[in-house]
C-alpha cells in the first residue's frame, strides 16, 4: 500500500484541499493520470498520479489538508498482483441444502486447515469516505467550461453553472461569472444562505489578497536565505527580430511568433552549455534539473502570480514552443494547471513584454537557484562597425544563487544567451 499525499504545488504553499475527485475507489491510476483537483492560493489544480496501482480509499473533499498530507491510498501493482489470487479462487461447489450430518463438522475443520496457508487473514483497510455526491465521469465531462470552485460556489447558490455564460478563456465560467450571475434578480441563491454567504472578492477561483500574502512569505524567505548575486547584460535584438518579421510575414496570425518564444528557446540553449544553473539547492547541495522545464512567469488577471513549467524546452522547436506558451497562459487564466507543471520548474523565466519595464531584478523561486529576467524591447542608439545605429535591444538580467555559483557561471549564461540571439536561425 503506498500513500498519495498533498504536492507542494510551490514553496509558497502551505495547504490545500480537494475540491474535485476524478476517480473512485477501485479505478486503476498509472503515473501521469490527472486524478484529483486541489484548490489552492493560486486556484483550481488538476493533480496528477505518480503511482501504478488500484486506488483504495479517497480523502474526503473540501477540508484544508497541510502539504504532505495522505489523499489517497493506493495498492501498487505488485501488491494488487498478490492479493488477487488469495481472492479469486471459490470453494468447491458442494450440496448445501440439507443439514450435515453429524461427521460433516470434522470433515469441514480439516478441509479448513487445508485452505489456512492459500488464504491469509484479511488486510486491515482505513475505512472509506463518504461517497462522491457527483460520478468522476460527470464531473469530467463538464469541468472543462466550468472550473471546480465556480461550479462549487454556484451549488452553494443554487445556481446552474452549465447555463451561465462564461467570460473565461474559451468561454469557461470563472468564480466572477458565478457571482455576477448571483447578484442579477433572476439568479436563484438559496434563501437561507443569502444572509450568511460570505463576500467573494476573488475572481477566476483564487483570493488575490491571499496569493499576495503567500508570495510575498515565500519572496521574503527567499531574500532572508538565500543569497543572491545579480548581472545584467544589453544584448542586441536586432537579427532575432528581422529574422522574426521574415518568418512571420509568411504565415497566418494563429502560426505566428511572438519575441517571448525567441528568447524561451534562447535561455533553454544556454542552460545546455551552462547546467549549473538549472537544478535545485537541496540538503545543502546544487541537485542538477533532471529536464531543462522553464518555468514561464505569468500574471494572472485579477492580481496575482504563477510560474508554471514548459517542460524539455530545448528540445522543442520554435512553433512548438509557441504552442506550449499559448496553452500555459490560457490554462493558467482559467484555471486548468497540473501539478507537475508547478511542482519541477528548474529554473524561472519572467518576460516583461511589450509594455512593461526596460529591466527586471528577480526573486529566486526556492528552492530553485536561478531567474533570468527579460525587459522590454527597446530602440535605441548602439554602436554597430564604428558607427552610431539605431537598434533594438533588450536588457537580460539574472539573479542567481551564491551557494550554488558564482558570477563567473551567471556571466557564462548570459553570455550564451546573446550568442543564441544572433543567430535566430539555429534557435
Amino acid at each position: 500500500m503506498a500513500d498519495f499525499t498533498m504536492p507542494a504545488l510551490g514553496a509558497d504553499m502551505e495547504t490545500g484541499k480537494v475540491v474535485e475527485w476524478l476517480v473512485k475507489p477501485g479505478d486503476r491510476v498509472k503515473p501521469g493520470d490527472v486524478i484529483a483537483v486541489v484548490e489552492t492560493h493560486k486556484g483550481a489544480i488538476d493533480v496528477e498520479c505518480f503511482l501504478d496501482g488500484v486506488i483504495d480509499d479517497l480523502a474526503p473533499l473540501g477540508v484544508d489538508l497541510p502539504v504532505g498530507a495522505v489523499l489517497a491510498h493506493v495498492r501498487v501493482a505488485g501488491e494488487a498482483a498478490a492479493v488477487a489470487p488469495a481472492a479469486a479462487p471459490t470453494p468447491a461447489p458442494s450440496p448445501v441444502a440439507s443439514p450435515a450430518p453429524p461427521a460433516a463438522p470434522e470433515a469441514a475443520a480439516a478441509a479448513a486447515a487445508v485452505r489456512a496457508p492459500a488464504a491469509p487473514p484479511p488486510r486491515e483497510v482505513p475505512a472509506a469516505p463518504a461517497p462522491i455526491a457527483a460520478p468522476p465521469a460527470v464531473a469530467a465531462a463538464t469541468r472543462a467550461r466550468v472550473s471546480p470552485a465556480a461550479r462549487r460556489r454556484a451549488a452553494e447558490l443554487g445556481i446552474d453553472a452549465d447555463a451561465l455564460h462564461g467570460t473565461g478563456v474559451d468561454g469557461a465560467v470563472t468564480l466572477a461569472d458565478v457571482e455576477l450571475a448571483a447578484a442579477q434578480p433572476r439568479a436563484r441563491p438559496a434563501p437561507a444562505l443569502a444572509p450568511t454567504a460570505p463576500p467573494r472578492p476573488s475572481k477566476g477561483g483564487f483570493d488575490p489578497a491571499l496569493m499576495r500574502q503567500a508570495i510575498a512569505a515565500a519572496m521574503g524567505k527567499s531574500k532572508r536565505e538565500i543569497p543572491h548575486y545579480y548581472l545584467a547584460t544589453t544584448i542586441d535584438f536586432a537579427a532575432a527580430q528581422a529574422w522574426l518579421d521574415a518568418y512571420n510575414a509568411e504565415r497566418d496570425p494563429a502560426e505566428r511568433l511572438l519575441p517571448a518564444t525567441l528568447l524561451l528557446k534562447a535561455t533553454a540553449k544556454a542552460l545546455v552549455e551552462v547546467p549549473q544553473l538549472n537544478g535545485f539547492w537541496k540538503d545543502d547541495a546544487f541537485e542538477p534539473g533532471a529536464g531543462i522545464h522553464l518555468g514561464w512567469a505569468i500574471a494572472l488577471r485579477g492580481g496575482g502570480l504563477v510560474a508554471p513549467a514548459i517542460h524539455d524546452a530545448d528540445k522543442k522547436t520554435l512553433p512548438e514552443l509557441m504552442a506550449a506558451l499559448r496553452d500555459l497562459v490560457q490554462r493558467a487564466r482559467s484555471g486548468g494547471l497540473r501539478s507537475s507543471e508547478l511542482t519541477d520548474p528548474t529554473i524561472t523565466v519572467t518576460s516583461l513584454g511589450d509594455r512593461g519595464a526596460e529591466s527586471v531584478l528577480g526573486v529566486i523561486y526556492p528552492p530553485q537557484v536561478a531567474i533570468v529576467g527579460f525587459g522590454r524591447i527597446v530602440v535605441r542608439p548602439w554602436v554597430v562597425d564604428d558607427a552610431v545605429v539605431p537598434r533594438p535591444l533588450v536588457t537580460t538580467t539574472l539573479a542567481a544563487d551564491h551557494r550554488a555559483s558564482d558570477g563567473h557561471v551567471g556571466g557564462l549564461l548570459l553570455a550564451a544567451i546573446d550568442r543564441a540571439l544572433q543567430l535566430p536561425q539555429t534557435l
